[in-house]
């Protein structure tokens, strides 16, 4: 399945953004789906997930402030992000992981200033 990441942008600490992620094939309950972020210097890491039979899986410095929903019928996963802060910024991925088969979206640059 191929993601299309999107809702980027820039924005002042404490404000919000919604990052969809549009995926070309389906993304039933079965399959694995998350939001990574790769801040500058930092190694790529899980924000969020949504795992068949699991509640969602959240960083814990996003707890309480991001959301992660699936809509099967339009194909997309979002990320609605509150309360921004200056150590969310980075470039924030989809992905998408169904037993052996994982793929990931083009990354969406997500930019808070203090």
């Amino acid at each position: 399945v191929q993601l299309q990441a999107s809702g980027g942008g820039m924005v002042q600490a404490g404000g919000s953004l919604r990052l969809s992620c549009a995926a070309s094939g389906s993304i039933s309950r079965t399959i694995t789906m998350g939001w990574y972020r790769q801040a500058p210097g930092k190694e790529r890491e899980l924000v969020a997930s949504l795992t068949y039979g699991q509640l969602p899986k959240y960083a814990d410095s996003v707890k309480g402030r991001f959301t992660i929903s699936r809509d099967i019928a339009k194909k997309t996963v979002t990320l609605q992000m509150n309360s921004l802060k200056p150590e969310d910024t980075g470039v924030y991925y989809c992905r998408s992981n169904y037993r052996e088969l994982v793929s990931w979206g083009q990354g969406t640059l997500v930019t808070v200033s203090s």
